[in-house]
């Protein structure tokens, strides 16, 4: 019986951040096109993703390829050149939103639909299963009862999310950046109003809450479930952050790469997906970079608290209280030791949260001017560790095991090299016979210097030497051999590296809703095509077409304000009088509230 392969599926916003997740243990990385990702902010070239693409492949790791806006008539054919140009570098997928590319004619590469496909409700996903699709990457709202559900219902791979930022909106449903300043995030050009203040009102125009991030949501952290959703079905492990920095991304990356192992050395049904073992210099700890505190989501029911309203800033680690208050100083009741150089934060109490740099301490006492928000039993967080940073510079490394073999030929010697996935490759070498009789002194010295790697990607375990003829070979020569050797193995595993072929299907699924409204994202000939083969009779353009946005559903969101706040009627007997509106500026949305479905819209 074939084991369950299990995926970490880790960020790159650019080459540098992408080698250094394959060496601290991603079996994947996801990285921007030059062009057409949902991050247009990280974009790469193509001779940078080809780089990346080789170094992955050693480790058979995998690079999938972001290409995953939506997409105007005039792009169509820019777009299918580019898609034949990632597959001819060896990417090993595509992630895409816009369905016109099920229509095109491009190579037989792997398409990955993106969670702006809005993969939801279970139709949705049926009918992306059916096209062919080979993996489908999950919307973050979704609870492990329904993730559960899914895949005993298609046979697409499932990927999710487990780390990282989260958007408030169910993903390719916001149209609020949009309406504020002409920029879409179906374009890769979102403005993140959910990370700006608001105040919410009541019909009258009287302040509930006043110039609150209302809608700025904790980050995500999974790492308690990750059994979990292997159980439910789950492959692929996602970490989001494409526009996160290299330290972000080797810490969480090194994290989860620590807890999957675990799992898996307890399970003899599942493996990794990609080979080598990553050396960490550092201890991973997620509380130590970016994060906005952390939330469990709705994977078994919603989550206590969502909300980060008092700031969409990084809080980082929480320290301690302070504990004792002087009149230059202030003392903090932490086990971790402060350093010089660190940045530390709280908040105030209006909620504002503040910061400071520490230039002088003694012990756990900060030495500042300025105690004006300082109290007892405040909290401060550490939101820049600097000793940490440091440590995560250093260069990690990962590394393939395998074995030497040295035999006897009549004319010299046989070298061969076997990995950890069995992947072989054999030198043969002629020398001459030595008239001295130093067998052991050479057996020694040949084994000595085929034990060493070379700055190869190999870890050698084992060296067998198995000949009785005393050649004599110099350390050169013997260096020689053992790197010409591992070359040639490391083109051996790029050789045997498996590349995955697809071909989409037309499915023959026929939409039961004929009526599609600006949600489904339809801006092209194509798209409005691969829809009316499925049924739909009228297809309204989607929102990036249109100038009126009045009335429109801006925001669909499973995060709801007034169960936030506390005044949702199946948690408490507090309540409060709609409609309520959001203002921000000289903007005002209306909220609606879908009690029955647990769903909130703006407008």
């Amino acid at each position: 019986m074939s084991k369950v392969q299990l995926e970490l599926l880790s960020p790159a916003k650019d080459i540098e951040c992408g080698i250094a997740a394959i060496n601290c243990g991603a079996d994947a990385i996801y990285i921007g096109a030059p062009k057409f990702g949902a991050r247009a902010a990280a974009g790469n070239s193509l001779m940078d993703i080809s780089k990346l693409i080789q170094y992955a492949h050693k480790y058979w790791a995998k690079v999938y390829v972001t290409v995953n806006t939506i997409i105007y008539n005039e792009e169509l054919e820019e777009v299918r050149n580019l898609i034949t140009q990632l597959y001819n570098i060896g990417t090993d997928a595509i992630i895409f939103q816009d369905m016109a590319i099920l229509e095109m004619d491009i190579p037989p590469i792997q398409l990955f639909a993106s969670t702006q496909t809005h993969n939801y409700e279970l139709d949705r996903i049926k009918l992306l299963d059916e096209a062919g699709i080979k993996r489908i990457i999950l919307a973050r709202e979704l609870s492990l009862e329904q993730i559960n559900k899914i895949s005993l219902s298609v046979n697409a791979e499932l990927e999710f999310f487990i780390h990282g930022a989260l958007c408030v909106c169910l993903s390719g449903q916001c149209y609020l950046s949009q309406s504020m300043c002409g920029r879409s995030a179906n374009r890769g050009e979102c403005s993140q109003p959910c990370r700006i203040q608001y105040s919410l009102v009541d019909k009258d125009g009287k302040v509930i809450v006043a110039d609150k991030h209302l809608l700025s949501i904790r980050d995500l952290n999974l790492s308690a479930y990750l059994n979990d959703l292997i159980t439910a079905g789950i492959k692929s492990f996602k970490i989001e952050g494409r526009l996160k920095d290299i330290v972000y991304v080797k810490n969480i990356t090194a994290y989860y790469r620590q807890k999957l192992d675990s799992i898996i050395d307890n399970n003899s049904s599942l493996e990794r997906s990609s080979a080598g073992k990553s050396i960490i210099q550092f201890e991973p700890d997620p509380d130590r970079t970016f994060n906005r505190g952390y939330t469990s989501y709705f994977i078994k029911g919603k989550d206590k608290d969502l909300s980060a309203i008092n700031s969409p800033k990084s809080i980082g680690k929480l320290l301690g209280n302070v504990s004792h208050i002087d009149k230059k100083s202030f003392t903090i009741n932490t086990p971790e030791n402060i350093i010089n150089g660190d940045g530390l934060c709280f908040f105030n109490k209006a909620g504002t949260l503040l910061g400071m740099n520490v230039n002088k301490i003694e012990k756990k006492t900060i030495f500042t001017k300025n105690l004006e928000n300082i109290r007892i039993g405040l909290q401060i967080y550490r939101n820049y560790d600097h000793a940490f940073n440091n440590k995560i510079k250093k260069e990690c490394s990962r590394q393939i095991s395998a074995a030497m073999t040295i035999n006897e030929t009549k004319s010299g010697l046989m070298i061969t090299a076997i990995d950890e996935n069995n992947i072989t490759a054999t030198l043969e070498a002629t020398f001459e016979n030595s008239t001295e009789d130093h067998i052991d002194n050479i057996s020694e010295l040949i084994k000595k210097q085929f034990s060493k790697s070379g700055g190869t990607i190999f870890s050698i375990k084992e060296v067998n030497v198995n000949f009785n003829i005393p050649y004599f070979l110099s350390v050169s020569a013997i260096n020689d051999l053992r790197r010409k050797l591992l070359t040639m193995l490391e083109q051996e595993r790029l050789n045997k590296f498996l590349k995955i072929k697809s071909e989409n299907i037309k499915t023959k699924n026929i939409l039961s809703n004929k009526q599609l409204s600006y949600k489904s994202n339809i801006v092209n000939k194509l798209s409005e095509k691969f829809y009316k083969d499925l049924g739909a009779e009228e297809i309204e353009p989607g929102i990036e077409l249109q100038n009126n946005l009045t009335g429109k559903s801006l925001m669909t969101c499973k995060y709801c304000i007034k169960d936030e706040l506390g005044f949702c009627h199946r948690n408490s007997d507090d309540s409060i009088e709609e409609p309520l509106y959001l203002v921000h500026q000289n903007k005002k949305y209306k909220l609606i509230f879908n009690c029955k479905e647990c769903f909130m819209e703006i407008k």
